[in-house]
């Protein structure tokens, strides 16, 4: 069965009548009843009856007329999303680690210039949304401090502060011995700082408590559980609200990237392209 036989079909039963039908579809009749009547003996049903005013469906008919509905639909919908390059129609499967403050911007963004489009978020660390980036399991992510791998594209969105954060004005090296280090699991870059900052320092066995999300390692500093190194940007209102203190630490561990990655392999859809135009941009208006 031809696609093209069905839309004959839908045009006849729209039209009532053969004449009519193939006037609408620019064809001549005969072509339009000799395709009707190939479509009956493959189906080897009546899908007509003919009769002075034209052609009425029969019960079978008004059966394929239905089925033909939702297929030509389909098909006029994929065509669609294809050809209309302007605005995609597509879902994307985006990853995220939990402290991508920009984040809600650069995604109602994107909403708003495509609203035919559906996003469907995944957080974790750094290391398994990478994996998950590699392994094609999400089409982009944004991560923190990526390193570079020749099997991902990466755009540097931009370069964040990290700062020590406590429920104490000041901090010891005893405080760093002793006080629990709140962090997320590892493969987290914020942790991997962290540590090496420590080692540095001397702290050789701090002690670490792994939270799930960041609003619980916030919630956990203010009430003076612990220490914890996060992006000031993320902090910023309880700095200056004297809530929590910030603490600087050596650029080598502070200075960190905020990136956008996907598969360099994996096939990019219509719907991702605007999604990558879409990050570009908003780069660019944080530089400008």
């Amino acid at each position: 069965m031809e696609i093209k036989d069905l839309r004959i079909f839908q045009s006849v039963a729209e039209a009532g009548s053969i004449s009519k039908g193939a006037k609408a579809l620019n064809f001549v009749q005969s072509h339009v009843t000799a395709r009707i009547k190939a479509l009956e003996t493959e189906l080897d049903t009546q899908l007509f009856l003919r009769h002075s005013r034209g052609a009425t469906l029969t019960s079978e008919g008004m059966k394929l007329e239905g089925y033909a509905r939702q297929i030509l639909g389909l098909i006029d919908d994929m065509e669609k999303d294809f050809k209309d390059i302007d605005s995609p129609t597509g879902s994307l499967n985006i990853g995220t680690v939990e402290t991508i403050v920009k984040l809600p911007d650069i995604l109602s963004m994107f909403q708003r210039t495509y609203p035919g489009t559906t996003l469907a978020l995944t957080s974790d660390v750094t290391a398994n949304i990478t994996d998950q980036i590699l392994d094609r399991h999400l089409d982009g992510a944004f991560v923190a401090n990526f390193e570079p791998n020749p099997k991902v594209n990466r755009i540097e969105i931009l370069r964040e502060t990290l700062t020590l954060v406590s429920s104490s004005p000041e901090i010891s090296l005893d405080d760093l011995k002793n006080q629990p280090m709140l962090v997320f699991k590892k493969g987290c870059s914020y942790r991997e700082n962290l540590e090496r900052w420590l080692m540095d320092e001397g702290v050789m066995h701090a002690k670490i408590m792994e939270f799930g999300t960041l609003e619980t390692i916030i919630g956990s500093i203010r009430s003076g559980l612990g220490i914890s190194l996060v992006p000031k940007s993320t902090v910023q209102p309880l700095i200056q609200s004297g809530e929590v203190h910030a603490h600087d630490i050596p650029e080598a561990y502070s200075d960190i990237s905020t990136d956008f990655i996907w598969n360099k392999d994996a096939y990019l859809t219509r719907t991702m392209d605007k999604f990558i135009q879409t990050v570009q941009a908003f780069k660019i208006q944080q530089t400008n």
